[in-house]
């Protein structure tokens, strides 16, 4: 019995080392990364550079029209675009120009949306969603830093809560 009490312990001991090396560092801690040169056409074919909104706050949202949350999103994205101009959304669907064209006829934005394709998601695994969420968001200053990445839903309140202190 003393046996299984030990091991019990032992086990839990590791469980809760584990769980304190992996939570995530507060946004407050991270630190903020150059962020990378981006080149995507858009749903007209036009090719589009981030650095065309250089100087204004840049949210970066990876999104598909098969995906729920991300279409719960956009309404949201549009929103604080008219409310904010010195933010920029620009969106990045991870598949075909046709499905993001068809969705963009019925349902339009105030903001670029880019094509990525399935190119777009190796994109953001290279700009750190590390647990290939849909939707994924990057915020980055107008120094181009990301200074924030949220796999999932971004709501209204957590993008104000880190774009007003930076506005100008």
């Amino acid at each position: 019995m003393q046996q299984n009490t030990l091991l019990i312990f032992f086990i839990s001991a590791i469980a809760l080392i584990g769980g304190i090396f992996v939570q995530p560092l507060p946004i407050k801690e991270q630190a903020a990364l150059p962020a990378l040169e981006i080149n995507l056409p858009d749903v007209s074919g036009t090719q589009r550079s981030l650095s065309e909104w250089q100087g204004k706050i840049r949210i970066i949202n990876f999104w598909a029209t098969w995906c729920p949350p991300c279409l719960k999103e956009i309404p949201e994205f549009v929103k604080l675009q008219n409310e904010y101009p010195t933010i920029q959304f620009i969106g990045i669907a991870i598949e075909d120009k046709q499905l993001a064209k068809q969705y963009l006829l019925n349902n339009p934005v105030n903001y670029p949306m880019l094509i990525g394709g399935e190119q777009a998601i190796s994109l953001s695994q290279q700009l750190g969603n590390i647990v290939n969420a849909v939707p994924f968001s990057l915020i980055i200053n107008q120094q181009g830093q990301i200074i924030h990445r949220h796999p999932g839903e971004l709501s209204r309140e957590k993008i104000l809560e880190i774009i007003i202190p930076i506005l100008p």
